[in-house]
């Protein structure tokens, strides 16, 4: 490991970085502030220095536009915000203007305004503008890439003319996190996207075969004596919410609030307090038979925005706080669960975050949530058969989560526009005899100045303490690589041993590794003839387990995509588990077992049209076997259809159509109580999901969408059960086994799984920042064993069992402390 590392702090200092002339914009101060009305007709727009000579990065390198459609970009700033004005030239005809609501891209043209204010080539800030006028904004950085999580209020306008189409911008300092200095350079880039022929341009030019792009920033010169401000904003909300289920109504109402507050000049506070997420999205769930639990996307506001220092080292998995309770309590013969909470209430919650401008970035995360009991009922028969036989029932609380604090804290320290070395520790503490954990990681990832090489080193150490065990796990990772020019290749290796465990505030499916893989990547910068782009990629992995060092086995995988010279995307992706396979997981007792598979393999095609038409399709098909002649009756085949209607510029629809059938699977089956034995079945799992996506658009700010997801799973078993040996492999059960399955048994895991979600919201942005949501949720859910049912029976079925029908009305109002400020100022002057 020593020799790793110091391999990896060799490669920033064998090379130096190549002289490379930057582009420099000189911007002027204005004493009036221009109209943001897209109408250029200010006279401080008439004598500033102009951005343009826009060069193409993507798909043909190199190339300039042309008169017709250039790019021409001015400045100027006060002391409150920078503005913007470019003139977008372009034959109307031309323009993809799909209307769509913030963050959301559609079909449309874009010009992107990226500031750099620290200068550091390592993080930007991205204000998008469309030819509609919808907004987008998102921070980026090489490690995390763009995080449309993060949302500012600014201002901008467009206005279409007929040699092309107008922006005009305002992007307040409070959007912005920067120091106060005298005569500041920052970074300044701006890009261009014609939806029609997706041809990319830059300011700046960018060279696309190495480095990130925040490296080909200009210079932005000339601010001048600019304060930043105090940013300290609130967001202010109420909702309103009113649900029935099985006859029963039930309203609610809350108010709360959220607050943002720079803390210093780069250091910035987000809190909320009285947090609502009754409008949050659904889950995609499904019937899960694995080993490891399901991850779910984050749908809650507060946890996907500004939160790039927290994901350092995949130790956050945001979904932790405010889960399910930790522990399932324990009942006797005569008592059952009655009440079990499927979530735990946060409480409050608060981030603090930001980069200084020597590059040390700081974060700290904090949340707390109440404490939660679940119900149980003891069923006592006193005088059983007798005249006075009596039933008594009594119900007591028992405590399924305490008051718990979950906690992280973050110093990532970046250097040479390129590299960054992070310290991160995540914490949870929970009150009384209930488990505690930490864990701690020390991260470095370097790439050389050349920016053609690149390393990575972690080390991270978890640990845990609930009262009876306290145990320490270790994980590791290095890697090295070529990541520049058209050929690419990296080597890895991954360790964790058996204690290692992040999952009471991460996500970790599988510990006790000790892996090696490689991978080899071939591209292409510039269109051929026939295609505007591809890529081709080879891994190869060897895995074992740490402890013991036994060998699990390898695999090779392929993928080849490509786009053509009309836009159509396609590829074709492929998979072989080389010989046999040593499954640890699948039967369920920690690492005493396992279940061997020979030589799994698997192959999908996949096109993506192009979404400028008027029908669009995406649509993939895929087959996998064992080529092992003991389970050649399995088979595995699945295919998707995603038609999309883009009716006009505000109205899209897009179904979905996939379906997946497992033939001859086997896997553990659940739920089983067979004494000394772990028990495999024979299934067939089929798998169908229906979806539908639409929005209608009635501008940039006001739409209606719905969202639509049907899902439905059936399994069923054979008759037949399997012993696993302690060889691997199954064997048939003999007549002395005690378990049975089916129909007629008292075991029967077939299973019917049927979920059905339905979303539909009007959105209303009203104020810079400032939202009213309306939505309409329904949800039906039915299990059953019934998994020979159809798809139109388990519909009925479906539809015979209890739903919820849910509609709320949340408001949320933008308020910013200069704003108020400076109303009281006027007041008082006039």
């Amino acid at each position: 490991m020593k020799q790793a590392f110091t391999l990896m702090l060799s490669l920033c200092l064998f090379m130096n970085i190549e002289a490379q002339t930057k582009k420099s914009y000189q911007i002027t101060r204005t004493l009036n502030a221009p109209n943001i009305d897209g109408i250029l007709d200010e006279s401080i727009w008439n004598n500033l220095q102009i951005a343009t000579d826009f060069i193409q990065f993507s798909p043909d390198v190199g190339k300039s536009t042309t008169k017709e459609k250039r790019t021409e970009v001015k400045m100027c700033y006060d002391d409150n915000a920078i503005y913007i004005s470019a003139f977008l030239y372009d034959n109307p005809d031309d323009m993809l203007s799909q209307f769509t609501q913030r963050d959301n891209f559609g079909q449309s043209d874009f010009f992107k305004i990226i500031f750099n204010p620290n200068n550091d080539a390592q993080n930007n800030t991205l204000f998008y503008v469309f030819s509609t006028g919808t907004q987008a904004d998102a921070i980026e950085s090489p490690s995390n890439g763009k995080d449309f999580g993060w949302n500012a209020v600014w201002e901008s306008a467009v206005k279409v003319v007929d040699n092309g189409w107008v922006v005009e911008a305002k992007i307040p300092y409070r959007a912005l996190r920067f120091t106060q200095q005298e005569n500041p350079t920052w970074g300044i880039q701006f890009e261009r996207e014609f939806k029609k022929t997706r041809s990319k341009f830059s300011w700046s030019a960018i060279d696309v075969t190495k480095g990130n792009e925040g490296l080909y920033n200009a210079e932005l010169k000339g601010l001048k004596n600019i304060i930043p401000p105090t940013r300290l904003s609130f967001y202010p909300y109420t909702s309103g919410l009113v649900s029935s289920y099985d006859g029963k109504t039930d309203a609610d109402f809350a108010a709360g609030l959220d607050v943002k507050y720079g803390i210093t000049e780069n250091i910035t506070l987000d809190a909320t307090l009285i947090p609502d997420f009754s409008q949050a999205g659904f889950d995609n769930v499904r019937l899960n038979l694995g080993p490891f639990e399901q991850q779910f996307t984050e749908q809650r506001q507060f946890f996907t925005e500004g939160v790039d220092l927290f994901n350092k080292g995949d130790l956050f998995y945001s979904r932790r706080v405010g889960d399910s309770p930790s522990i399932t309590p324990e009942t006797a013969d005569d008592e059952e669960i009655v009440d079990f909470p499927d979530k735990v209430q946060l409480i409050n919650a608060v981030k603090i975050s930001g980069r200084t401008k020597k590059g040390l970035g700081i974060g700290f995360f904090n949340a707390i949530t109440e404490k939660t009991s679940a119900t149980i009922e003891k069923t006592e028969i006193l005088n059983a058969g007798t005249p006075s036989e009596t039933t008594l029932k009594s119900k007591r609380n028992e405590v399924v989560e305490p008051l718990a604090n979950y906690n992280i804290m973050v110093l990532d320290q970046q250097f040479n526009k390129n590299s960054s070395v992070t310290l991160i520790n995540t914490n949870v503490t929970r009150n009384g005899e209930f488990k505690d954990a930490n864990v701690t990681g020390f991260l470095v990832d370097l790439v050389n100045k050349k920016n053609t090489y690149g390393a990575i080193g972690e080390i991270k150490m978890s640990s845990f303490n609930d009262f009876e065990n306290n145990d320490n796990g270790y994980s590791s990772r290095v890697g090295f690589g070529k990541n520049s020019g058209k050929f690419r290749f990296s080597a890895i290796y991954d360790y964790a041993d058996e204690n290692y465990d992040i999952n009471d505030l991460g996500i970790q499916f599988r510990n006790n590794y000790s892996n090696f893989g490689g991978e080899m990547s071939y591209r292409i910068f510039e269109p051929t003839e026939t295609l505007n782009s591809y890529q081709i990629n080879l891994w190869l992995n060897y895995n074992q387990l740490a402890n013991p060092n036994t060998y699990t086995g390898s695999n090779i995988n392929f993928n080849i995509n490509a786009t053509n010279k009309k836009l159509h995307s396609f590829g074709i992706n492929g998979n072989w588990n080389i010989g046999k396979r040593l499954d640890f997981f699948e039967p369920r007792n920690g690492f005493d077992s396992y279940f061997i598979t020979k030589n799994y393999i698997q192959s999908n095609v996949w096109v993506s049209s192009n979404y400028n038409k008027f029908f669009a399709i995406d649509a993939n098909f895929g087959y996998a076997l064992y080529l092992d002649k003991e389970r050649h009756n399995f088979n595995n085949w699945w295919y998707s259809l995603n038609p999309r209607f883009k009716f006009n510029d505000k109205f899209l629809v897009v179904l979905g159509y996939q379906f997946d059938d497992y033939n001859a699977d086997r896997g553990f089956i659940n739920g089983q109580d067979v004494d000394d034995e772990i028990i495999f079945g024979q299934r067939e799992r089929i798998e169908t999901t229906l979806s539908i996506s639409g929005s209608y658009n009635f501008n940039s700010f006001n739409a209606l969408t719905l969202s639509f997801r049907n899902y439905l799973s059936r399994v069923t078993y054979d008759n037949q059960v399997y012993n696993l040996q302690d060889d691997g492999n199954l064997l048939v059960s003999d007549t002395n086994t005690k378990m049975t399955i089916g129909e007629d048994s008292d075991f029967n895991p077939d299973a019917n799984f049927n979920t059905w979600n339905l979303d539909f919201s009007y959105t209303w942005q009203f104020a810079p920042g400032s939202q009213l949501t309306a939505l309409y949720r329904n949800q039906i859910f039915n299990f059953s064993n019934k998994s020979e049912d159809n798809y139109f029976d388990s519909l009925n079925h479906l539809f015979d069992q209890k739903k919820r029908n849910t509609f709320s009305l949340r408001l949320v109002y933008f308020i910013d402390y200069n704003d108020v400020k400076n109303v009281f100022r006027n007041k008082k002057s006039s």
